[in-house]
């Protein structure tokens, strides 16, 4: 039997190098399951592998694409789900990591069958949401929707404007499309969750941004600020600094709400994760120096 070992966890827990040292001893290529690294050119608000660390082993899903390109999780479902197929005819064990919690999901569960978004309606309620905001369109969702009303993220534009998208397109509630059992895989799945004490987190967090930002991180962001309202682009680290270029904000103070809301996503990603209980966690704050070997141990023979 085949295995999918899927290392995840919160933003800046440690796992791109824990992944390189798993799959060296495994003889595995790496699947990227992060919904930005996927993107060419955000190499460094998104910590996608360095050139060194994929030359220590091949990566998948990482710089594929030009931002302006749609992708989704559905997709990446069936990207990498015809991938696995392909290396699985060499490699007994592959290695997936990534902190993107509906890419993991699309591999592990698979992904409910939303229709595809007609461009014309699409490019309407865009319209809508640059003219008025987005209060217009959680009314609109309330309506046709309340039961996903009441569980999605109503700050979240993403979320909600795709939330009414399908509705729209496909003449029935967003909630009743997303009811589909989990797939059954031709691969074993086992999952390890990557984790730390809160405060340790946090400090990574902010010392990531840090370096992040001696590395050039103001500079790449403002290469993307003429397509800024492109999907891709809305992610932490790029819309702060949008703000500190329309003036709006010094820099000091982008930097500080990229810190922010850097931990302020590691946490709604811990929530997400937690209702998992197929996963094996490992506090990395007070493991040893065997945290390889265990995880290794977890595989079966």
């Amino acid at each position: 039997m085949n295995i999918l070992l899927v290392l995840l966890g919160p933003t800046g827990v440690g796992k791109t190098e824990l992944s390189l040292n798993v799959a060296e001893k495994l003889n595995s290529p790496v699947l990227s399951a992060d919904s930005r690294q996927i993107y060419r050119g955000m190499s460094i608000c998104t910590a996608a592998p360095t050139i060194e660390q994929k030359q220590r082993v091949p990566h998948h899903f990482v710089e594929i694409l030009s931002p302006e390109e749609y992708y989704s999780a559905s997709t990446y479902e069936q990207d990498a789900i015809a991938l696995l197929h392909e290396l699985y005819k060499q490699h007994e064990v592959v290695v997936m990591t990534g902190g993107s919690m509906m890419y993991i999901d699309a591999v592990c569960q698979g992904i409910d069958e939303i229709p595809t978004i007609d461009s014309s309606l699409r490019k309407n309620i865009k319209e809508l949401y640059e003219k008025e905001g987005l209060d217009p369109i959680r009314r609109q969702l309330k309506i046709l929707d309340p039961k996903f009303y009441d569980e999605v993220d109503l700050k979240n534009p993403k979320r909600v404007i795709h939330a009414l998208e399908v509705c729209l397109m496909a003449g029935k509630p967003y909630s009743s499309l997303r009811t589909n059992p989990k797939k059954e895989r031709p691969f074993k799945i086992i999952k390890v969750g990557l984790k730390r004490d809160r405060q340790e987190l946090y400090e990574r967090i902010n010392r990531r941004v840090d370096f992040m930002v001696k590395d050039g991180l103001i500079d790449e962001a403002r290469k993307f600020n003429h397509i800024r309202h492109l999907n891709s682009l809305n992610t932490v680290g790029y819309k702060e600094l949008f703000e500190y270029f329309d003036g709006n904000c010094t820099v000091d103070y982008a930097i500080d709400k990229i810190k922010q809301h850097s931990r302020n996503y590691a946490r709604k990603q811990m929530t997400w994760f937690r209702k998992d209980n197929e996963i094996n966690w490992i506090n990395l704050s007070d493991s040893d120096d065997m945290v390889v070997e265990r995880i290794l141990d977890l595989l079966p023979g």
